[in-house]
Parts: structure tokens; C-alpha cells; sequence
């Protein structure tokens, strides 16, 4: 097994163990981040209806989010999920990261996130 299908492979790993403890009620729904190279998605989900409550990306074209991989770009993303949860009435969540460190772009998002007035 080459270097990056073991690193794959640990973050899936890793993955499924937290997400046997995370569950998104709704209560309390899931604010799941996943990280690409060029991008950063949250969404707020039910896990028990399957519904997304609230979603945000970099990639979004009518929100003007700024764009790319970026710290700054994460933390506006955070900002803006936390916005459309606190519309759809949803003021704590759970934090899912999706198996990834928590440090730099998910730090972010979910500083940003706390900061908009998201409690978890």
C-alpha cells in the first residue's frame, strides 16, 4: 500500500469512529466540514430525517464567498453556515470533521462558526 492510499485510509478509518459517537438530532444537528484541495463544505444535517438544514461552501456563485483554500475563505464559510442555521432556527450543533486534524482551515471554520453565534 503506497503512501497516499494509507494516509486515505487511516482518515476514513479515523472517520468512522467518529462518527459511531456523533449523531445529528434534531435537537442538536450534525455540522459536518469536508475539505478538498481547492474548496471547504459545511453542512448542518438531521441525521435522523437525512435532511440538510444548512450548507455553505467556497464554491457557492451567489454568495460571493471568497474563494479557494484558504484560512480566510474557511472562516467565511463558517460564518455563512452559521448565519443559515441560526435562520432555519438551529443554534447548537455537533461538530463533525470528518476524520481531519483539527487545525488550521476546520480551526477555522468552526472559530468563525462559534463566533456567529453556533454553540458546540
Amino acid at each position: 500500500m503506497g503512501r497516499i492510499e494509507l494516509k486515505t485510509t487511516r482518515r476514513s478509518r479515523r472517520r468512522r469512529g467518529i462518527r459511531k459517537t456523533i449523531v445529528g438530532v434534531p435537537a442538536r444537528p450534525r455540522l459536518a466540514v469536508y475539505r478538498s484541495l481547492q474548496h471547504i463544505y459545511a453542512q448542518v444535517i438531521d441525521d435522523l430525517s437525512g435532511r440538510t438544514i444548512a450548507a455553505a461552501s467556497t464554491g457557492d456563485r451567489k454568495d460571493k464567498v471568497t474563494p479557494g483554500g484558504t484560512c480566510a475563505a474557511a472562516a467565511a464559510v463558517g460564518r455563512r453556515v452559521a448565519e443559515r442555521a441560526k435562520e432555519a432556527g438551529i443554534d447548537r450543533v455537533v461538530f463533525d470533521r470528518g476524520g481531519r486534524k483539527y487545525h488550521g482551515r476546520i480551526k477555522a471554520l468552526a472559530d468563525a462558526a462559534r463566533e456567529a453565534g453556533l454553540k458546540f
